[in-house]
């Protein structure tokens, strides 16, 4: 957690005391500065209620224009309403400040009435309004308004990106429970098949099924997961793909892999089941699937190859699986991976290349 991410927790959870804590610290500035003018006043009576009455009219200033006039400058978009209220508002503060000067601090301080003071006066004489204290209430309600836009506009930041990670989160969740339902049913089939001519490799078939449903449901919770768990379960959908083309398929899985490191879950899964799925699952022939994995440093390259059907129309398109396996990609590893996809002489090459941080 960063500063701003405190500083707007904090402020979440104590918001009154920040506000009075603002004020206070609002107080005691002014004071200071008065008292360094004139050091003879240092701690007065006179600068303590100076600055405290007109500390009044700058807080309702202050709230006037932060909680009222922005938003409805923001929200309502009638500008010219807004307007109407701020010059009424301002106003009326203004003539707030005034009498509590004449008829409140003045008498403290045990300065007589003056005749020309009357309410009327005070009422109509807006050029003293505007210049004194127009501008002395519009002062320190900046800097509050300030203040609160930044805030507001860092607590809109983490918002953002809260909502931004759960989203990612959410797809990704998404994406990896996408295991292909043509995969289960016909490899359920197989199963079936097998046990009806009670075959030694049923229950080896069970357990691959068993072992890919435990980790595609409940091992890939994390962001990362061991390359080696990634492996043995394409070892095991490997071995399941071969129950249903029997020998009529070839598949080649190489691996050169000096670390265990960590990957995201289920990409090389995805372009392998993609490769059997729309390539050996189109092929009538001797379907073939070439599987190469390397790790080099910090380069994981994974290359799978498949033959297709011409007459499949594959050529003509971007296999179904690929755009779930980009998206991943993006989501995981951006500007981090190349996804190269290749088409020649009945051929679909598939060619991966991540960039795997420590």
């Amino acid at each position: 957690m960063d500063v701003s991410d405190k500083i707007i927790g904090f402020y979440r959870t104590h918001k009154i005391l920040c506000h009075v804590f603002f004020w206070i610290a609002v107080f005691l500035v002014s004071n200071a500065d008065d008292s360094y003018q004139s050091k003879e006043r240092l701690f007065s009576f006179d600068t303590y209620s100076f600055y405290g009455l007109n500390l009044v009219t700058q807080i309702l200033t202050a709230y006037f224009l932060a909680y009222f006039i922005i938003p409805q400058f923001l929200k309502t978009k009638k500008y010219i309403s807004v307007f109407l209220y701020f010059v009424v508002g301002m106003y009326l503060l203004c003539v707030a400040s005034r009498l509590i000067n004449v008829d409140i601090r003045e008498p403290m301080m045990g300065i007589a009435p003056k005749k020309y003071e009357t309410v009327g006066e005070i009422f109509t004489n807006l050029p003293k309004l505007f210049y004194i204290y127009f501008f002395r209430n519009l002062s320190i309600a900046v800097v509050f308004l300030l203040l609160k836009l930044l805030i507001d506009q860092f607590d809109i930041q983490r918002r953002s990106l809260s909502l931004q990670k759960q989203k990612a989160e959410a797809e990704l969740k998404l994406l990896k429970t996408q295991l292909n339902p043509h995969f289960l049913f016909n490899t359920l089939n197989n199963i079936y098949s097998l046990s009806l001519i009670q075959s030694p490799n049923t229950p080896a078939a069970i357990a691959r099924l068993s072992e890919i449903l435990d980790y595609t449901l409940y091992r890939v919770n994390d962001r990362y997961v061991p390359l080696t768990a990634e492996i043995e379960v394409l070892n095991n959908y490997i071995g399941l793909e071969k129950l249903r083309y029997d020998e009529r398929l070839r598949v080649n899985f190489r691996s050169v892999v000096d670390a265990d490191i960590r990957i995201a879950p289920l990409i090389l899964l995805s372009l392998v089941e993609n490769a059997f799925k729309h390539g050996a699952g189109t092929d009538i022939g001797s379907p073939c699937v070439d599987i190469d994995l390397s790790v080099d440093g910090s380069i994981l390259q994974c290359r799978v190859t498949n033959t297709y059907s011409t007459t499949s129309g594959l050529e003509n398109k971007d296999t179904i699986g690929l755009p779930n396996i980009r998206q991943q990609l993006e989501l995981i590893y951006p500007q981090r991976h190349t996804l190269v996809v290749e088409r020649k002489e009945g051929l679909f090459m598939v060619t991966l290349c991540i960039e795997i941080k420590s």
